[in-house]
């Protein structure tokens, strides 16, 4: 039982649990996520077998991301990548920055609400599958940890409030009745060296024969890191191999040279408590190296890690579509990586800068910054973006020195301005900022510099994309009625949802056309594509078939009519329709379908099928083609479901089948709001996700049973 109000000890049971998981799974590296309040990212909370270094790129994971703990949340199901050739296929903005060979599996941890989910990595070696016992045993680890979570709430104890994710050990406690005189003794008669690194990276043990090898004595080497104690390991290769080392489990081997010229070999064998290391003089000397061509005060390498994170972070930017989406990434991704608490990100528009996001900020200040002009001397801004060169900021000193009103305006300690330039064309300005003093070495400064190259180019497309997507907005809800008419006697509701890939604009359409006081006219259609040579036409179809049935055209003449108009534009796109004319007063539906899916009939009672009706071709192909016609009674309590293929059409399900599985749904739904209704067909349907095609629906009801209820 979790005691009341003591996030310490929550967090304790917490981890026992996580690492237990790990450890009885044979996993070698595990990771717990959890959702933060709005749910719309997962924080990493807790790590098992790695540093936390390693985790940089995916501290924090937007639920809508392509990677599999955003996916495994999102459709709460369990997703298991047996390779990295399955990764790269499936996932490859992870592939990216995770280049090496493993299996994963990522599990929701739910119960009554979503929590997170929980990552599990095994080396390549493990069986490219999972079994039903591992499965299970995964299920009910998740479950255990949903229902401490759920503990923790009730008990008023949040299960985290770090801002950096724990590193929790695995616990196996083995070798501890190995005395350690025996080891190093072991250790010391080997030839050539011995020594052990932590999976931090950091010497925990150095045997004379490597202090020897290495060029330093063992009681300096402990405790630091390789690369930055011996500057000829200050390679990214070289820390490369380590990082391979502990995510893979594998051994790994390289070859070095120490100045000036002993080359020496590297085998590295990892297991989950380290990293055990021999060193010994290579037997052929490789190739020369080309000499560096920088001077001794050129700019060090960038660090593996961060070469990885800048991968990562320009495999997201490639993927971003809108503004929007660009400010969230570079919020939820770069700040964090930088360790960054602001960002203001702003464009170029007609000489000043126009604020387009930002985080960390309160609404006064972006006020007094929105709209400066480029050559402003109030923040650094301008001259960065004039000047194409970035500023960096320390600490407030350095910053009044230059512009004494800018530490007063923000409260910011340390602050990097970032010029977004794209060809010599300034795009705008994204400015870090930090709450305490910050310093900025020369590697972290080349790679802000080379982000804020990407996030130019990503900005500039979201910009470009956002235009035209108003633009096709606009074409579509011009298209679309902006309400449904009203019809005595008759509920209806309706719903357009767009293609998620794509412009957010199609052909898919629907209209509700009064005709007298006692008949009505539905139509749904749609035409091929979702673009706007679709939208176009659909405007033409649906202008066409609400002309002729406000003349009182029979059904199968509205469809013959439009169909003729269509062959003479000759569009090179087919139009799907159904049509339905509803008597009121005789009590009849007469329908006539131009090779559109049939619609729907529920019926009091629950009883729910498809309508059989004789399909005639899709519009704009014969000019004589025949539309048979269909009648059915106007029963009591009638309800019509019209609907598109983008809501029933999935890869390898028979439609069908899918007719079947809505028609099925509908007959369970509450139909005390229609509005409501389409919701869960939608919900149900799996539309309410990432849809390829764009979608229409029209529910129709006859309210003679719900208005006697009422009375």
């Amino acid at each position: 039982m979790v005691s009341e109000g003591d996030p310490a000890r929550g967090s304790a049971q917490l981890d026992a649990v996580f690492a237990e998981t790990v450890r009885r799974t044979g996993a070698s590296i595990g990771a717990l996520y959890l959702l933060t309040p709005d749910e719309a990212l997962l924080r990493l909370d807790a790590l098992c077998g790695a540093p936390a270094e390693f985790a940089a790129p995916w501290t924090r994971v937007s639920t809508t991301a392509p990677a599999p703990v955003a996916v495994a949340v999102r459709e709460d199901r369990m997703v298991w990548v047996g390779s990295q050739d399955e990764m790269a296929r499936s996932y490859p903005r992870t592939a990216v920055a995770l280049p090496y060979p493993l299996a994963l599996v990522a599990a929701p941890v739910t119960s009554a609400r979503r929590w997170g989910a929980l990552l599990l990595m095994w080396p390549a070696t493990r069986p490219p599958y999972m079994t039903g016992r591992e499965r299970g045993h995964i299920a009910a680890s998740c479950g255990r940890l949903a229902r401490l979570l759920e503990e923790f709430v009730e008990y008023g104890a949040p299960p985290s409030g770090d801002d950096e994710p724990r590193v929790v050990p695995v616990g196996t406690g083995r070798r501890a009745g190995i005395p350690e005189m025996a080891v190093a003794d072991f250790a010391e008669r080997l030839p050539g060296g011995s020594c052990a690194l932590s999976l931090e990276g950091r010497f925990t043990y150095v045997s004379d024969g490597a202090g020897d090898l290495l060029g330093c004595p063992p009681g300096r080497l402990l405790g630091t890191i390789p690369w930055e104690s011996l500057r000829w390991l200050d390679e990214p290769t070289y820390e490369d191999s380590y990082r391979a080392a502990v995510i893979s489990r594998e051994p790994i081997s390289f070859t070095a040279c120490r100045p000036p010229d002993q080359w020496l070999e590297f085998h590295l064998y990892p297991d989950d408590s380290g990293i055990s290391v021999r060193i010994i003089p290579s037997g052929a000397q490789p190739p020369p190296l080309p000499a560096p061509s920088r001077s001794p005060g050129a700019v060090t390498p960038a660090r593996a890690g961060r070469l990885y994170q800048l991968t990562h972070l320009a495999a997201g930017l490639t993927e971003v579509v809108g503004v929007q989406d660009v400010i969230a990434l570079v919020a939820d991704q770069i700040m964090p990586a930088f360790g960054a608490q602001g960002l203001v990100l702003s464009s170029a528009d007609a000489g000043r800068l126009r604020i387009t996001g930002h985080r960390g900020y309160d609404p006064d200040t972006i006020e007094r910054l929105d709209g400066l002009p480029l050559d402003t001397d109030f923040t650094p801004a301008g001259r960065a973006l004039s000047s194409g060169i970035p500023s960096f900021f320390a600490d407030p000193q350095e910053m009044l020195r230059v512009y004494p009103d800018a530490p007063q305006v923000s409260g910011k300690r340390a602050w990097a301005f970032l010029p977004l330039i794209i060809s010599g064309r300034p795009v705008g300005c994204c400015v870090l900022s930090y709450d305490r003093p910050h310093t900025f070495p020369a590697e972290e400064r080349a790679v802000l510099t080379s982000i804020a190259g990407l996030i130019a180019q990503a900005l500039d497309r979201a910009r470009l994309y956002d235009t035209k997507h108003e633009l096709a907005h606009g074409l579509q809800q011009a298209l679309l009625p902006r309400t449904l008419a009203r019809v005595d006697g008759l509920r209806v509701a309706a719903r357009y949802l767009p293609a998620t890939r794509g412009m957010d604009i199609g052909g898919d359409f629907y209209d509700l056309i009064p005709l007298d006081d006692s008949a009505a006219a539905a139509v749904i259609g749609d035409v091929q594509g979702h673009n706007v040579a679709a939208a176009a036409l659909m405007g033409q179809v649906r202008t066409g078939v609400h002309a002729h049935a406000a003349l009182g055209t029979s059904p199968d003449q509205v469809l013959s009519r439009t169909n003729r108009l269509l062959t003479d534009l000759a569009p090179d796109l087919f139009t799907s329709c159904l049509y339905a004319h509803l008597d009121l007063v005789r009590r009849r539906v007469t329908l006539a379908s131009a090779g559109h899916p049939p619609p729907l009939l529920r019926f009091p009672d629950g009883d729910t099928r498809p309508a059989v009706i004789p399909p005639g071709p899709l519009l704009g192909i014969d000019p004589d083609a025949v539309f048979p016609l269909t009648e059915i009674p106007l029963t009591p309590g009638l309800m019509l479901a019209f609907y598109t293929d983008g809501l029933v059409e999935r890869p390898g399900i028979d439609l069908d089948e899918s007719i079947a599985h809505l028609a099925h749904h509908l007959g369970q739904a509450d139909d005390a709001d229609l509005d409501l209704l389409i919701d869960e067909l939608l919900r149900t349907a799996g539309a309410a996700g990432q849809r390829t095609d764009d979608l229409a629906v029209l529910v129709l009801q006859d309210e003679a049973l719900h208005a006697g209820a009422s009375d």
